[in-house]
């Protein structure tokens, strides 16, 4: 691997220059990405080696932010747009030589026998992923990146917060309402038309994304004067909720409840990127626990959600309490149920004995005075206060069957999702019923959800993970063994009660990280700029090994591939037993340097069994499904699984690297191609990833417009799904 670069440290590398968003373009580096397509022999494995590199965030502080005045686009006609020019360049480096200091890769296995599915099928036929300058390209290359200021480093926290509001609204737009990439380089003008409106905006691309995870500048209507102000994420929100009810499912609040939602989001936003400049470090009590710095790191949301951060309903005491991205903490609120409404499942065990839910609880929450022979529930505090004006839990208080015990115990942390909670060293995480709506969704657990829970890991205790594992050691499913909630005397469920007990199988010391807290820009100590742990890593392991961005940042995605794709999809052919397996659920496992060792999955909600297994299934587990409505037919878990393993999860992740400046995407394009065709004897995805020109993707957006509840309803309707073309087929 070449070193680092004539007057630079070990391991760095020269600006990019112009390219849409990314690094230099270099020759050399289109063959050395031919190379990672091919099964080079003499490609070295990684080996361990005595200088591991320092504990990944550390780096040194980049440069002043630029300054913050940006010129409307001038010199042009009223709706037209620059001339384009060259497009997207390679990163500098080798991503196909490896980088030292983590164990060999996993090689993909096929199925076993024992599972009904045969060897290894036959290869799809690999798309090549060399790099084509696109025809219309030409022209002088525009400004670079680096001369378009981020506004996601603007020292106003609301400008911040806005400014991630309109990119993510804009990456939605583009995705949904198909709209193509402007040829051209880095600052090349995109118009996207407003027929409803009249009007078209002009938005300055800073990085076109294969994978859908865009940059832009600010966004400015076409023929507005040149001191016009920009177009803000409310005024956007509007304009596109205007656009969007053409073709979204007929809601007639779906406009109004957008603009209301992406307001409270950005306005939330705001705080939350304010409080973590204020105080960048995890306070001790959090700080101790890297599992819980990590879920409370998540600061912007999803870049292709409309209003990741919205939570109407909670005010602003509420928010400093019960929101992870502002370290908040708070003890439960515990009601006690009479035996005669008290519904309960538990499949938990320890040394080999059965720990019923109530036994837990008791645990969790001891010296906790409950009437004589009643059963602790835990409840979110913001859940207990609405459910003690619901009639249903008025009538069993009055009756006596349920009792208020208010307030109790030591504190909890929510984690990424807000309702589910954690507490350093305790033995189990508790997910909550929360009746506020986040993302798609008012969160309040389903009967089914929690049935499904307990008989995954009853499915998985049947022989199932021991053989699932027996090639993949370092990835688990984090279990959700045991549940409590209400019923009223007649038996029908008492809904926002029920509260699931998950496994908490992390130690202190465990670096476990969703995916998307992984990727997601925040402040860091002594920074004036936002970036990513990924990058923090990426830039420590370049450092420490003398190897530039681009190669390490190869090397880190095809490990994550081997330790957490890899193992989803054997599951998947071993089980018939899809993973909902998006960035949220996904947790990566690095070891000290920052390298992936491993996963976990965790969502009770999340998984697809597929109708073609259920004989085998049932073989296994008598009864499964006939609670958790869990069986769907394989044409409905191909597309969900394509969505959250394919483009949420792996398409995500290569955009951000690409986003980012870590790596190019087509580099990456080409690895996860070579990897899927050597998984191909690993169920369905690979081939579908591999070969179909187009894949059915979620529609966030139109979603929101539809007013659809992701938890409510058939699982083949729950969403709006659109069809985007795969950035996989050639």
């Amino acid at each position: 691997m070449p070193g680092a670069s004539s007057g630079l440290p070990g391991g760095t590398e020269p600006p990019a220059a112009a390219g849409a968003g990314g690094p230099q373009d270099d020759p050399a580096d289109r063959e050395r990405a031919a190379e990672l397509r091919s099964d080079a022999p003499g490609r070295a494995q990684p080996q361990h080696g005595p200088a591991a590199a320092p504990a990944a965030g550390g780096g040194e502080a980049p440069p002043p932010p630029p300054a913050w005045t940006v010129a409307a686009p001038s010199g042009l006609p009223r709706g037209t747009e620059p001339g384009q020019a060259a497009g997207a360049g390679v990163p500098h480096g080798d991503p196909a030589e490896p980088c030292p200091g983590a164990p060999e890769r996993a090689q993909p296995q096929p199925a076993v026998a024992a599972t009904g599915v045969g060897a290894a099928a036959t290869v799809p036929r690999q798309k090549d992923g060399t790099p084509r300058p696109r025809s219309a390209w030409g022209g002088t290359a525009g400004p670079g990146p680096d001369a378009l200021p981020d506004f996601l480093d603007h020292p106003d926290a609301a400008v911040a917060a806005d400014a991630a509001a309109v990119e993510n609204l804009l990456r939605c737009w583009i995705r949904e309402a198909r709209i193509r990439r402007p040829d051209g380089p880095a600052g090349t003008l995109l118009r996207i038309p407003l027929p409803a409106s009249g009007a078209a905006l002009l938005v300055a691309v800073r990085h076109w994304s294969l994978a859908g995870w865009h940059r832009f500048g600010p966004a400015r209507l076409a023929g507005a004067p040149v001191t016009a102000p920009a177009v803000d994420a409310v005024t956007l929100a509007a304009l596109l909720a205007r656009e969007g009810t053409r073709t979204a499912p007929a809601n007639g609040h779906g406009s109004a409840d957008l603009v209301a939602r992406v307001a409270d989001s950005a306005r939330r936003t705001a705080e939350f990127i304010a409080d973590r400049r204020h105080r960048p470090a995890a306070p001790a009590r959090i700080g101790v626990d890297r599992f819980l710095t990590a879920e409370q790191s998540l600061l912007l949301g999803h870049p292709l959600q409309p209003d990741p951060k919205s939570r109407e309903g909670l005010s602003e005491a509420e928010a400093r309490l019960y929101s992870p991205e502002l370290h908040g903490s708070f003890p439960l609120h515990w009601f006690a149920a009479d035996p005669a409404v008290l519904a309960t499942d538990s499949a938990w065990t320890e040394r080999g004995r059965p720990v019923s839910a109530a036994q837990l609880l008791c645990r969790l929450a001891p010296g906790i005075p409950l009437p004589e022979g009643t059963t602790p529930l835990p409840l979110h505090p913001w859940q207990a206060r609405d459910l003690l004006q619901r009639p249903a839990v008025t009538a069993l208080r009055d009756a006596g069957l349920l009792h208020d015990l208010g307030p109790y115990g030591a504190p909890w942390y929510p984690t990424s999702s807000v309702r589910t909670v954690h507490r350093p060293g305790a033995p189990a995480m508790l997910k909550l019923s929360l009746g506020l709506r986040i993302t798609n969704s008012r969160r309040e657990n389903l009967r089914k959800e929690l049935h499904r829970g307990v008989e995954v890991h009853r499915l998985l205790r049947t022989g199932l993970a021991e053989q699932w594992q027996a090639t993949h050691p370092g990835f688990d499913i984090v279990r959700d063994p045991a549940w409590v909630a209400v019923d009223s005397p007649d038996g029908t469920p008492v809904p926002g009660l029920d509260a699931l007990l998950r496994h908490n199988p992390f130690r202190s010391g465990d670096d476990a990280v969703c995916v998307a807290a992984l990727t997601a820009p925040r402040p860091w100590p002594g920074r004036t700029t936002m970036s990513s742990r990924l990058a923090e890593i990426v830039t420590a392991l370049a450092a420490a090994t003398g190897h530039t961005t681009s190669a390490v940042a190869a090397e880190w995605f095809l490990r994550y591939l081997d330790h957490v794709v890899l193992p989803v999809l054997a599951f998947d052919a071993l089980a018939g037993i899809a993973l909902e397996s998006h960035q949220q659920n996904t947790l990566v496992l690095l070891d000290p340097a920052g390298w992936p060792i491993g996963g976990r999955y965790r969502d009770n909600q999340g998984y697809y069994f597929r109708e073609s297994h259920r004989a085998e299934l049932e073989h296994r587990l008598p009864g499964i499904g006939s609670a958790s409505d869990t069986f769907v037919s394989d044409a409905v878990t191909d597309e969900r699984f394509a969505y959250y393993l394919g483009i949420n999860n792996v398409l995500g992740l290569i955009g951000a690297f690409g986003s980012q400046r870590l790596a190019d995407e087509r580099v990456l394009l080409a690895a996860f191609r070579r990897f899927l065709g050597k998984a191909a004897g690993l169920g369905p995805l690979p081939a579908k990833l591999l070969d179909s020109p187009t894949l059915r993707c979620k529609a966030n957006l139109l979603t929101r417009l539809g007013g659809l509840d992701e938890l409510v309803g058939p699982v083949d309707t729950q969403s709006v799904y659109v069809t985007i073309a795969n950035p996989l087929h050639d």
